[in-house]
């Protein structure tokens, strides 16, 4: 077993795979709850530079995994002695901040809102990311490209907001 999948020396498969695909799990469900309002994205009037539909579906499911092997990294050091509580506490809520921003942009299509709580999540995930990389430097640079997205995710929500319905 490779050493990034050993926390302290120890790797514990169980929680390994539940913690990495629980992020998923999530996102399938929301990505459930939400499935007919998604259509919406394909008539609203987007800037050039967003991607199309395919490429959401591929990052969110590359995200969701690396967030997953990220807490469970934060999770196995549990057993070091190390107070775990908050950077776990921390990553639930941007998770649950996560979950909620395809229900207000596709269902609700408040897009301002949406944007305003994109940049709430956002903060809840430098936060996780800051608790994470004192705990271990891995798990830390794990959310980096979660980061990146969420910039790029902000400007596209942005301009989605000031194309569609900024004017109200």
């Amino acid at each position: 077993m490779g050493k990034i999948f050993k926390v302290n020396g120890k790797f514990k498969i169980l929680p390994f795979i539940g913690l990495t695909i629980l992020p998923m799990i999530g996102g399938v469900g929301i990505g459930y709850l939400i499935r007919n309002s998604i259509n919406i994205y394909g008539k609203l009037d987007k800037p050039i530079f967003s991607p199309p539909s395919f490429v959401f579906i591929v990052v969110w499911t590359i995200l969701y995994l690396l967030m997953g092997f990220a807490s469970y990294r934060i999770y196995m050091i549990r057993d070091s002695g190390k107070d775990i509580g908050t950077s776990l506490f921390f990553y639930i809520i941007q998770l649950l901040l996560n979950y909620l921003w395809p229900v207000i942009f596709f269902s609700f299509r408040l897009y301002g809102m949406a944007f305003i709580e994109l940049i709430v999540l956002f903060i809840f995930v430098v936060i996780t990311f800051i608790k994470f990389i004192k705990l271990d430097k891995i798990a830390g640079f794990l959310f980096i490209p979660y980061m990146a997205w969420l910039i790029f995710a902000a400007v596209l929500n942005y301009f989605v907001w000031w194309k569609n319905e900024m004017y109200i």
